[in-house]
């Protein structure tokens, strides 16, 4: 389905609002000015409803910070918006932000910090700052983007985001040295890599699945895969 509009930008907030509140998946996007007839695709007009369009830019100033707030409208002044890399560009976002919250990894510190190294393709953090606080409401932890150079950290109030100028960890893995980590971690984190060989069944291993399922670059990160 090809979803027709009358080339104004209050035209394609509202096609916007159409595929949100129907759940549409339209093939594509196009101005009527634009539009080249494909055999077997069938086309809809979208009449511009203007309630309907601020609403949609409306939800978008919520969402940008003030520096961004016009960003939709240069890109699409730009005459070069495509709808469906966005929605692509958007979804490999989510899948990255998951993955982080599938294989972070913290190691308690001798001042009783949780801390966990990461290094995502995208700067997917801030998606993730609710779980963890939910998750770990009752423990001071840091999470730390090394790739990037910045990180959150809780204080069992609110998350603040922080840069480290001196860092007392491995800038490549995020490991921390024995000596600054509480004792029973080492211990922890020794078991843990017993527990998974123990577990392991080699005669059923599949490099290749397990590398799609757990990308290689997270390993660095996973006590059991150092």
């Amino acid at each position: 389905m090809i979803l027709v509009y009358d080339g104004t930008f209050e035209g394609f907030l509202t096609v916007v609002f159409e595929c949100y509140s129907r759940k549409l998946e339209p093939t594509n996007i196009c101005s009527e000015k634009n539009l080249q007839e494909i055999l077997f695709i069938g086309k809809e007009y979208i009449t511009t409803v203007t309630s309907h369009s601020d609403r949609v830019w409306k939800g978008l100033q919520q969402k940008l910070s003030k520096e961004l707030n016009q960003l939709p409208y240069s890109a699409f002044l730009s005459g070069e918006m495509d709808v469906l890399m966005v929605r692509k560009a958007a979804r490999r976002v989510m899948k990255e932000a998951m993955r982080m919250l599938e294989f972070i990894r913290f190691q308690r510190t001798l001042d009783d910090i949780y801390f966990a190294p990461i290094s995502p393709d995208y700067d997917v953090m801030p998606m993730t700052l609710k779980h963890l606080k939910e998750r770990f409401s009752d423990q001071l932890w840091l999470v730390y983007d090394l790739k990037r150079d910045y990180g959150f950290f809780y204080n069992l109030k609110s998350v603040e985001e922080v840069t480290l100028n001196e860092k007392s960890f491995n800038t490549s893995n995020g490991a921390v040295p024995l000596n600054l980590l509480q004792e029973e971690e080492a211990v922890y984190q020794t078991m843990w890599k017993g527990y998974c060989q123990n577990i392991t069944i080699r005669e059923r291993l599949n490099p290749k699945l397990q590398k799609q399922h757990m990308p290689k670059r997270y390993w660095k990160f996973l006590p059991e895969k150092r």
